[in-house]
């Protein structure tokens, strides 16, 4: 294995994390199709998609430097929302979380002085500052807006991603 059991233990469960943050933003997407907000409901549905793709990258890296995968049992995801603002906020503050989780990946490989992972992670590192910053503006432009301006906000929200 060319990984710490440390390590291993940690990004098995980041894999957690990821699928949970999946399922959260699968109950925003609901959240929005439910109140005819459309393309709020796709961003939260494509963010959703890119968190699952991040878990597979994290499980395929461990297959890869021969280490053993363990998913862990993903806890319920929130299912009710009061608001618009409600939802981002949660999202804002799962990417702050899942940054500090990263941030934690990071310090494991650095101790441990493995370069492999550090260049592996170094993506998460750089993926985590377009998460944080997109939902910072995704926040704004919903408190902005008001409950009375969703519709016109919904218009123009995909422009938050890069794809």
């Amino acid at each position: 294995m060319l990984i710490s059991q440390e390590l291993n233990d940690t990004i098995n469960a980041q894999i957690g994390n990821e699928l949970g943050a999946s399922m959260q933003y699968l109950h925003i997407a609901s959240y929005f199709a439910a109140e005819s907000l459309p393309n709020l409901s796709k961003f939260f549905f494509l963010q959703a998609e890119e968190e699952n793709e991040h878990a597979m990258k994290f499980l395929h890296y461990l297959l890869e430097v021969g280490a053993e995968v363990k998913i862990p049992t993903i806890p319920q995801a929130k299912a009710k929302f009061g608001s618009a603002e409600e939802c981002a906020q949660d999202a804002l503050n799962w990417e702050v979380q899942v940054t500090k989780q990263i941030y934690n990946l990071v310090d494991i490989a650095v101790k441990d002085k493995d370069y492999i992972s550090q260049r592996f992670l170094d993506y998460y590192v750089t993926e985590q500052l377009e998460e944080i910053s997109s939902m910072e503006t995704l926040l704004a432009m919903i408190q902005r807006a008001g409950a009375g301006n969703l519709f016109q906000l919904d218009g123009r929200v995909l422009e938050l991603r890069n794809d």
